[in-house]
């Protein structure tokens, strides 16, 4: 009996499909990915078919999220190739202030018009009252990404930190790079580099944690993040007066998790694929949840897109109005806050989100000292307790901005807290376990994970790495295994891809 191929369903598979992106939880992906660790190794000793060959895929692999618009990468990368090498050379100032000047431009301009053209247009609508139509403008998945990325090899070279790459080629494997091109992390140039040239080697270690990262990012993404955003956190967001003050309570406490769980769990895989073949990406989560102050939790959320923020934007604007001193720093602060908003999306509550982060700094900021008398009068200075206390207060500042982060209307927010504090309701809490106890028992695991000792996770990567090779092929089995039990019929992309 000869099998039944139907090679035309495998090329339409392979094509573009606008809404069955190519991401790391779906089979397409651990297909292509295995026949392509085949072949990268066994051009590991040809340099030059090596990094063409990984250049392909990246290109394919950013393709099959965004068709024909990928060729707006080429054009990016070409562009700031071009750009670092004559800001390199510019023998005076301002001819290397132009060269930069005209870089951001470019790149924003670019950046701007996918991503905020039909913002501004509602704007303008509403404050002229006019009817100007929307255009049909699609959003490349990762623009903000690979854009914030090759910015950051322009401001280092802007600023003598960096030196441009020869290499066309090897700045193409920064920018295509497809680990990370779609969310993440935004490496930096003089760390990424470097590393393109070396020959892939993967340690023991390196393998074992590569294998934990790729098991906790399904299960971070698959298991946790999809199952309560569509079987609970999307139901009460769309309809919260539909819903106690307890079960809104508990969508809030499930949407932070089910973000935390998709973004981190991208960058989790993100991480663990480059490592199977050689690269180390930075890390980008640190127990967020811990955090003890706004200031603290963006130390450990998102890391790296806190630290370029810190190095190109705040630290400037920080400079530009040092003579004004903490009302400098509350100035860059917001102004900070405000752009990262904007970056996350062209929407109000973006906005909102990033005006509300910038407040919490600055009053920080503001009520220092007599915080600092308070403590010290009280004795509650570097004391357990007072961990606690500022860890539960940081966690639901948090969660208050995540609810404007997640509602395009603020309408929703106001009829969410009215519930929680006017119809709340406890006694559900039984009926609510009773009825959806996969939903309830997963936002319990998952807080509970979060919370335990971070040394836990070097002992488990510990435990990955000294297991025989075929123990951690038997492990990835079964996560991917797991993760099928819980996957929907439809592809629930990662949060992030917005941005």
């Amino acid at each position: 009996m000869q099998p039944n191929f139907d090679f035309n369903k495998i090329i339409e598979q392979l094509k573009y499909i606008p809404e069955d992106p190519l991401i790391f939880s779906t089979s397409l992906f651990l297909i292509l990915f295995f026949f392509f660790l085949v072949i990268y190794n066994l051009l590991a000793k040809n340099t030059s078919l090596r990094l063409i060959f990984l250049i392909i895929f990246s290109f394919y692999f950013y393709y099959k999220s965004s068709g024909y618009y990928a060729a707006i990468i080429i054009i990016s990368a070409t562009i700031n190739y071009l750009f670092g090498k004559w800001i390199a050379s510019a023998n005076k100032f301002s001819i290397k202030r132009f060269y930069l000047f005209l870089s951001l431009i470019i790149n924003l301009g670019i950046l701007s018009y996918f991503k905020y053209t039909n913002f501004i247009i509602q704007i303008i609508n509403d404050i002229c009252k006019s009817e100007i139509p929307s255009l049909d403008i699609f959003l490349p998945i990762g623009i903000s990404f690979y854009t914030f990325k090759s910015l950051n090899y322009i401001f280092d070279i802007y600023l003598d930190t960096l030196k441009p790459t020869n290499s066309f080629r090897d700045f193409c494997v920064y920018v295509f790079f497809f680990p990370n091109i779609l969310a993440g992390p935004i490496d930096r140039a003089s760390d990424f580099l470097p590393q393109i040239e070396r020959e892939p080697y993967v340690s023991k270690e390196d393998l074992g944690k590569a294998i934990f990262l790729i098991i906790l990012g399904l299960f971070k993404k698959v298991v946790i993040a999809d199952y309560i955003s569509i079987n609970f956190v999307d139901r009460v967001f769309d309809f919260p007066l539909r819903y106690t003050g307890l079960e809104n309570l508990l969508a809030i406490y499930g949407y932070v998790l089910q973000i935390y769980c998709d973004f981190s769990g991208y960058s989790d895989m993100a991480i663990g694929v480059a490592l199977l073949f050689g690269f180390k990406l930075m890390e980008n989560f640190n127990y967020p949840f811990k955090a003890t102050s706004v200031a603290n939790f963006w130390r450990r959320w998102h890391i790296s897109l806190s630290k370029w923020l810190l190095d190109y934007l705040f630290r400037p604007l920080q400079m530009k109005y040092r003579n004004l001193r903490v009302y400098g720093n509350i100035i860059g602060i917001f102004i900070t806050f405000i752009i990262c908003g904007i970056w996350h999306g062209a929407g109000w509550n973006y906005i909102y989100w990033g005006i509300m982060h910038g407040f919490m700094m600055s009053f920080s900021i503001l009520i220092q000292k007599p915080k600092t008398k308070f403590l010290t009068l009280t004795r509650l200075n570097n004391t357990k307790l007072l961990t606690v206390i500022q860890t539960i207060i940081t966690f639901h500042l948090i969660a208050l901005s995540f609810m404007i982060f997640r509602s395009s209307e603020l309408q929703t927010v106001f009829d969410m807290l009215s519930q929680i504090f006017t119809f709340f309701h406890g006694e559900v809490l039984i009926q609510f376990i009773e009825r959806m106890p996969i939903i309830f028992g997963l936002i319990v695991v998952g807080y509970i994970f979060h919370f335990l000792p971070s040394k836990l996770e070097n002992k488990i990567i510990d435990f990955v790495t000294n297991i025989p090779f075929i123990g951690k092929v038997l492990l990835l089995v079964i996560a991917i295994w797991i993760a099928a039990q819980f996957k929907t019929a439809d592809i629930q992309p990662f949060i992030y891809f917005q941005f």
